[in-house]
């Protein structure tokens, strides 16, 4: 008799289970509709709270959400009930970098491949304002095809926790790879503390061994104070002179990721991923959307697609984004925001002919992204050019579907005015309730009746 498969929220299929810590296990699981391998990680949250670890739960998702990167773990999705999260990823296969060098020193040509790709995700992070903060062989996974992807954004730090002074304070990372600023307890710049640690892994990868090491750890950390090693003799000259400038012990003179991008030892080969070409972001730092934007249209151009229905949107965070009793909506967008998104009660393509009438009401150039997406652009320049909105409904359950709008280009103050003052009041009579505004009590807890049999499945 065939065993019973566990599906997590009829999307996932649950596998073996690939390791654990402290606050979650790992599982492999299979996607049911493409048969696409994932690696889930079901997180308890009484433990977390326990430990005081929300916090950084969050903040490690928030962070994968936001580096999108062909040498990056990609985020898939995220789940949650009310007493686990369930995190999505892409599964990697290929195992740690740190098994690859534990079998000795790395071939120059290699090495240098995956300095390159740790280069370009490390570039790509730092544009998005986000440190790593624990970059180690460890952390550096392989794929299928033998390429490097970075992964473990727990002790990674966004913009928001820097100090009055510009810099971050928190002790953390693995002691061999720690840059020196970060031991002394006065600051530092978490960027310049990554490349430190790239400059240790690139010496690694070509030495087979640490720099820094002793017995004592306070004789290795007086090492690190100095940048006190020497190279093994099969190292190349030109090897020898990058690493030289990466591990300076004083960050200011540290050589930069655009310098060593000039270098004709890294250049040798190296092509930028196409990351680079397609994300594109203001100085406000929320148009993320319109790389992410890209990326979708890009997979949707390769693949003939007939659709029917709009997309499933997650109950979870549904109820987490629109119902203050079970707030995680952090958990699951970027920089989401009030009065951007309403749930309504009538059927999707109604809802998608109302938002085009009122948009070429408004002189809004209407195009159709996919089926129950459209792209909204204006006609007038505003201080960042045209505002282009991306218009998206969603299917939560029976008679009721999620309506998201989302900025891909413009303005931010101009799409805050867009939402509140020109889309709110033209679609009320099909809104059943914006995010963010007070939910009577009745309709609260019907709406929630109508979600519960989804949201809370695997209690």
């Amino acid at each position: 008799m065939e065993e019973e498969r566990h599906v997590l929220f009829g999307k996932y299929e649950m596998g073996r289970l690939l390791g654990k810590g402290t606050f979650a296990k790992v599982y492999y699981g299979k996607q049911v509709m493409t048969g696409e391998s994932v690696a889930i990680k079901v997180i308890n949250k009484d433990q977390l709270k326990k430990e005081f670890m929300m916090e950084q739960i969050k903040r490690e998702i928030s962070v994968m959400r936001l580096v999108r990167h062909p040498n990056v773990v990609e985020l898939r999705e995220v789940m949650a009930t009310k007493k686990k999260i369930f995190v999505a990823m892409e599964y990697v296969k290929g195992g740690e970098l740190f098994a690859k060098v534990a079998r000795g020193r790395l071939r120059e040509d290699l090495a240098r491949k995956y300095f390159q790709q740790l280069i370009s995700a490390v570039d790509f992070c730092h544009s998005r304002g986000v440190s790593h903060r624990d970059l180690k062989p460890e952390n550096l996974l392989l794929d299928e095809n033998e390429d490097l992807k970075i992964s473990d954004f727990g002790l990674s730090a966004l913009p928001e926790q820097l100090r009055n002074d510009g810099l971050l304070h928190t002790q953390c990372g693995t002691p061999a790879y720690v840059a020196p600023e970060v031991l002394r307890k006065k600051g530092y710049d978490g960027s310049k503390a990554d490349l430190w640690s790239c400059g240790v892994i690139l010496y690694v990868l070509l030495a087979g061994f640490l720099p820094f090491q002793d017995e004592n750890i306070m004789n290795m950390y007086r090492k690190v104070f100095k940048a006190e090693f020497v190279y093994p003799p099969w190292i190349s000259t030109d090897a020898k002179r990058l690493i030289s400038k990466l591990l300076v012990s004083d960050p200011e003179r540290r050589i930069t990721i655009q310098s060593i991008m000039r270098v004709p030892w890294f250049r040798k080969g190296f092509t930028r991923p196409v990351a680079f070409s397609i994300t594109q972001h203001d100085d406000d730092g929320d148009d993320d959307q319109a790389a992410t934007e890209k990326t979708e249209n890009d997979r949707h151009n390769n693949q003939e697609e007939k659709v029917s229905s709009p997309k499933f949107f997650n109950a979870f965070e549904f109820i987490s984004s629109m119902s203050s009793g079970f707030d995680l909506s952090n958990l699951f967008e970027n920089k989401k925001k009030t009065g951007s998104m309403f749930t309504s009660r009538y059927s999707a393509r109604h809802i998608m002919e109302k938002i085009e009438g009122v948009a070429k009401g408004m002189n809004f150039k209407v195009a159709k992204v996919k089926d129950f997406k459209i792209r909204l652009r204006g006609d007038s320049e505003g201080r960042k050019g045209p505002l282009s909105v991306i218009a998206e409904v969603f299917e939560v359950a029976p008679e009721v579907a999620v309506v998201e709008f989302s900025k891909s280009s413009g303005d931010t103050l101009e799409y805050a005015k867009f939402c509140e003052e020109d889309v709110r009041p033209a679609l009320k009579d099909i809104v059943w309730t914006w995010q963010g505004d007070n939910i009577n009590k009745v309709e609260g807890e019907d709406c929630e009746k109508q979600l519960s049999n989804a949201a809370y499945q695997l209690n």
